[in-house]
């Protein structure tokens, strides 16, 4: 950005947070909940324990401060240069089923792409809808949210920014219009959580709720979020459109992904591999859903549709093979950041502060009133987002907490999983310690500052209206 802010390489920004949060373990106070392992929607989970937080003393010495270790019983060590050292290769480890599946994913899609079904399936798309850019736009955005809204479909989508871009492009629109289509879809999609497995199931789940209960109030918050999040969208496209030096990426040097959809033609093998791939895709959603799949099970299928898409279209071995690698050649970055942005987590677990933030949060909202407490578990949860950017880690740790607390405040328990879906959510449109966003955003070849400027409107009004909804939520005693 000339004359403005410059934020470095993403690599190193999560790097600087981690540090950041490294030297905050030496200042914060240290405590921790009891925790307890529950079976939650089939799975075993490790949940904190309401009423059990305790403060610890600081363990400090030099030996410590730069080797770190165990510290005694009922204490805890701020965390060391070695821990910062080997935090972000912890990181990579915790995350290593979402690092592997980012991996599988695009090895799959390098295939497709190879066999030309992707390229192909993209003109046959704009030969059918290119005549009306809104159109598509809104079909693709819904078909998207759809999938964030259901399934928590995110990391699943990162292959396909390069395609995403090449249609925004085709359309006459740049590279900001093309991630809004996929990334602002999903987004708000898994913040409004109709079924999503890994949010409002678990949250549920851990508030003794009926599973997909209270679903009324959560499609009206989907069916307006995204109409207004389309129209956003639609109006950023009208005016770079009108004027593309309105664009936010104007002067922007790096080339569009070259799709050369003119040498495809969508022939019956596409037809065929698309149909099949399909029913795959449709047998992992069932598993998610029926059988309590997780990323490992998801990978495995998609790791079957890359075999049929080469079976079907005949595509040599070797060539097979070299599509599959030059597919997770190019998806390196994007897996790499999400073990980055957990190493912050990695940190604040190793000093014992996280805990410490979760239980001042809550303490603060203890004497609230009913419509200020739902207002705080959103910005609560919104905030907590930045720390912790996964859902299901999220409500494991905030909702044994926050559904009693909603007991003792007069709100519903539904009310309280409202609010962490809300704050979970709608936060990872901008937070630069999402793995997904920033995965997207470096395949994108997007500089996050430019990415906020277009985001950030759009986030304060989303999150307005999530207040709104909370808001009547209270008032009509949502259940």
């Amino acid at each position: 950005m000339p004359g403005g802010l410059r934020i470095p390489h993403v690599f190193a920004l999560l790097t600087m947070v981690t540090a950041v949060a490294a030297v905050a373990t030496w200042f914060v106070p240290s405590g921790e909940y009891r925790r307890e392992t529950r079976s939650i929607e089939g799975r075993e989970r490790t949940v904190v324990v309401p009423g059990t937080y305790r403060t610890e003393p600081k363990e400090i010495s030099l030996r410590g401060a730069l080797l770190g270790g165990e510290a005694p019983e009922g204490r805890s060590r701020p965390v060391s240069f070695l821990g910062l050292l080997s935090a972000i290769p912890r990181g990579l480890e915790n995350s290593a089923d979402i690092v592997f599946f980012i991996f599988i994913l695009g090895g799959t899609f390098g295939i497709l792409q190879r066999t030309g079904t992707i390229p192909a399936a993209i003109r046959a798309l704009l030969e059918r809808f290119g005549h009306s850019a809104p159109l598509l736009t809104v079909l693709i955005m819904l078909a998207v949210a759809v999938g964030g809204s259901t399934l928590g479909m995110g990391e699943e989508f990162i292959p396909l920014i390069p395609v995403f871009l090449v249609i925004a492009s085709r359309m006459g629109y740049d590279r900001v219009y093309g991630l809004a289509l996929v990334m602002l879809a999903a987004d708000i999609g898994f913040a409004a959580a109709t079924t999503n497995p890994f949010t409002v199931n678990i949250a549920q789940g851990i508030a003794e709720l009926p599973l997909n209960s209270g679903l009324g109030l959560r499609i009206v918050f989907f069916a307006v979020a995204m109409t207004l999040t389309i129209l956003y969208v639609l109006r950023y496209g009208a005016r770079i459109r009108a004027n593309p030096a309105a664009s936010l990426m104007a002067g922007d040097a790096e080339p569009m992904p070259d799709d050369r959809l003119d040498d495809h033609v969508f022939s019956g093998r596409h037809r065929l591999t698309l149909i099949l791939c399909g029913a795959i895709f449709a047998l992992i959603l069932w598993g998610v859903q029926a059988l309590g799949w997780w990323l490992n099970d998801m990978a495995g299928g998609f790791f079957l549709m890359g075999v049929v898409a080469a079976a079907v279209c005949r595509l040599p071995l070797a060539e097979t093979m070299k599509a599959y690698v030059r597919g997770l050649e190019d998806m390196v970055v994007a897996a790499l950041v999400v073990g980055f942005a957990r190493a912050i987590t990695v940190v604040l677990n190793d000093g014992h502060i996280m805990d410490t933030l979760i239980h001042g949060a809550a303490t603060t909202l203890a004497n609230a009133s009913p419509h200020f407490a739902a207002e705080g578990m959103f910005v609560f949860q919104s905030t907590l987002n930045v720390l912790i950017p996964s859902g299901s880690g999220q409500a494991a740790v905030t909702m044994p907490l926050m559904a009693p607390l909603a007991d003792v405040l007069g709100l519903t328990r539904q009310t309280a999983v409202l609010a962490f879906q809300f704050g979970d959510g709608l936060s990872n449109t901008i937070i630069p310690t999402s793995g997904v966003l920033m995965a997207m955003l470096a395949l994108a070849k997007i500089p996050y500052t430019t990415w906020l400027r277009f985001a950030l409107p759009l986030f304060l009004a989303l999150s307005t209206l999530a207040a709104v909804f909370l808001a009547v939520a209270v008032a009509i005693g949502y259940r």
